[in-house]
Order: C-alpha cells, then structure tokens, then sequence
C-alpha cells in the first residue's frame, strides 16, 4: 500500500500596506490583502505608516494604546475633537494630523495655523517620553502657530517625519497641495525662510515635514526622525521567516523610495532577500526594489482590488 502524501506546507505571508489615502485604512487594507493571500497562505497582518495621517492608527493596531482625546483649534480656528495615544511603555503619541488635517474642501495655506498641534501637546500632560507624527496637515507656517502656545515640550520628544526634506522643500515641493499657486509657494517659501528661530535648523532632513513643523520643534529640542524607520521599529516590523510580504500605498512614485513606508518595507525585504510585492491605487514611478503592481485605479474598487491582489499573489512565489 502506498503511503499517503503528507501535506505540502503552506506559505507564510505578511500583509503590511500602508493607508490609501482618503479611501482605505492601513487596518482596513491590511484586512482586506489578508483576506485574499488566506486562500493559499498563513497570513499575519501589520499596517505601516511613516508619520502622516493613520500613524496613531498604526501605532495602536501593533501597541494597544489607551485612547485620550481633548479639544483643540484646527488650521482655520475652529474646535474639533483631536485624539492622541498612550502608549503601554509611557510613551505619549500624538498626530499634527489629528488637529490641523489637510481638508480638500478649504485650501488656504496662508491662513492655516499649527496652533491646534501646540494645544494637542499641551494636553497630554508630562509623559515619559513625546512622538509627534508629522504629515498630512493644512499648515504652510513654519509652526508659527504651534511656538504660539508652546515654549518648550513637556517631555524628550521624537518627531517621525513623512518626509526627510529642508525646510525649504515645505512650500517648493508641498505647498501646491496646501492649495498655493506656483507664485504663493514662492512666497511661503519666502516667509519660512524669514523665520529667525528656524534657521539654525532649517537644513535638518524632515525640517520641511508639515509645512516647516520639523523645523519648529527641531527648535524646541525635537529629535527629527525618518518617520517610516520609526515606525516599523516601534511595530515591530521584521520580515524574515516570511515566504511573501505585501505592502503598498494609494501612489506609488518617487517619493515612495525617499520615506514613505513602503519603500522602507521594501528595502528591509531585500536586504534579507525576502519576496516584497508593492501595490499602488497608482503607479506613477516603480519601486526598483520590488515588483510594483498596479491597482485599477478606482477607489471604489480599492477593497476588492486588494482581496484579488493576495489571491493572484500566490503566482509572484
């Protein structure tokens, strides 16, 4: 009698995208590429983030943080309910994102102040530790806001930033989406570089994260930080033993290798030699670490993209 053929062992993978911004949670697309990859591999899911919008989120889905919330201004001067996190080592997290966030349906880089984030922080008190996320704020104004309300911070401070450029880069490369025409960037650019209290720090990489906040509490004695090295550290993030990990953002460009999560998913993927897809809604400039797949482009269909994505993906071993 022939022996019966033991079962081959299934593939290991991990689902760690970063947010579709405006469209899915990193959590909810991580659910959603776990979903897929399940029908043929054992999956573990870790969402990433580099600093911007949905670190808190993050932070929480790997930490289990207490929430805490507080009320604060936003860009514009209205009160909105701002949450931050703290975390089970002492640590206090806050996101500039969750006080002054960028809103497609008010642009005005000129009026819209940091001041909200210089509130947020005041509230958490004296924690052990402070990390402030930057990325994904209204604000064009060098934190002029923020060093409003706040003189010094209440505690050593970390400040993941979602991108590692000069403060000169916050209106020349950003200010745009802000809602700034190529005239009003130069401008802004003009004023930031006016600041006297930023100057000693304006050539900081992430200096020019959130419209100059970098700079801001690089000023205060902030230690500026690659926000996506910072938070993969903090997760957890470790891709050996895995036969697959798939990441990805809403835009796959250049600025995916220069900070974003993804890119540094990628990069700690090869340098171990382990398989990496990346996944963009978009895809405007490849990854050259990994094969990049584009999404079909409507956000819509971004769920269902992402369960077909971990399906298929099981071909890419």
């Amino acid at each position: 009698t022939s022996r019966p053929r033991r079962p081959m062992p299934r593939a290991h993978a991990l689902a760690c995208p970063a947010s579709l911004k405006g469209v899915l949670s990193a959590r909810d697309a991580a659910a959603a590429l776990a979903e897929g990859l399940r029908t043929w591999a054992e999956v573990d899911e870790l969402p990433v983030a580099d600093g911007g919008e949905g670190t808190l989120d993050v932070l929480d889905a790997a930490l289990r943080g207490e929430w805490r919330e507080t009320e604060v201004a936003d860009a514009f001067g209205r009160l909105r309910r701002a949450r931050w996190l703290e975390l089970p080592s002492g640590v206090a997290a806050v996101e500039a994102a969750e006080a002054t966030p960028l809103d497609p349906s008010r642009l005005d880089p000129f009026a819209a102040s940091s001041r909200g984030l210089g509130e947020l922080i005041r509230a958490v008190g004296r924690p052990r530790e402070l990390l402030v996320c930057l990325g994904g704020t209204a604000n064009v104004d060098g934190g002029a806001g923020l060093l409003e309300v706040l003189n010094e911070l209440p505690a050593p401070t970390r400040v993941a930033c979602d991108v590692d450029v000069p403060l000169i880069d916050a209106a020349r490369l950003f200010a745009a989406q802000k809602g700034a025409s190529r005239e009003q960037a130069l401008e802004l650019e003009a004023r930031l570089l006016a600041m006297p209290k930023l100057a000693p720090h304006a050539v900081l990489p992430g200096a020019g994260a959130a419209g100059g906040l970098g700079a801001a509490l690089a000023s205060l004695g902030g230690e500026l930080l690659p926000g996506a090295l910072l938070v993969l550290d903090l997760v957890g993030f470790d891709p050996i033993g895995y036969d697959l990990v798939v990441t990805g953002e809403g835009t796959v460009d250049r600025t995916t290798a220069r900070g974003k999560a993804p890119g540094e998913v990628a990069r700690r993927c090869a340098a171990v030699e382990v398989r990496c897809l990346v996944f963009g809604g978009q895809v405007v400039e490849p990854l050259e670490l990994a094969e990049t797949v584009a999404l079909s482009g409507d956000p819509a269909r971004s769920r269902q993209d992402l369960v077909e994505l971990g399906r298929a993906a099981r071909s890419r071993l």
